[in-house]
C-alpha cells in the first residue's frame, strides 16, 4: 500500500427498503488475499466514520460504479453527517 491510506465508499444500507447507502469514505484497515476455487481474491476489511465494518472480497465491498477500483485518496476531515 506504500504507506497511503485507501478508501472505498461505505456500502451499508441506511434504510430497510435499500434505497440509500451510507457512502461515507470507509478506510481500508487491512488488505489480504483469499483463496478460492476460481483463484485468489483481493480482499479487505473496511470501516467508515459511522462505525460500519465490512470484511470480504473487494469486489463485493464496492458499489457497482467503482468495481475494480481501490483508489488511494487524500480526504479532508469528514463533516458531521448525522441525520
Amino acid at each position: 500500500m506504500d504507506g497511503q491510506e485507501m478508501f472505498l465508499d461505505c456500502p451499508e444500507y441506511l434504510n430497510n427498503d435499500a434505497a440509500a447507502r451510507c457512502g461515507l469514505p470507509a478506510e481500508v484497515v487491512e488488505r489480504y488475499t483469499l483463496r478460492s476455487t476460481g483463484g485468489p481474491l483481493d480482499s479487505a476489511r473496511i470501516r467508515c466514520p459511522r462505525g460500519h465494518w465490512f470484511n470480504g472480497p473487494i469486489e463485493s465491498l464496492t458499489l457497482p460504479a467503482q468495481r475494480g477500483q481501490v483508489t488511494p485518496l487524500v480526504t479532508p476531515a469528514v463533516p458531521d453527517c448525522t441525520p
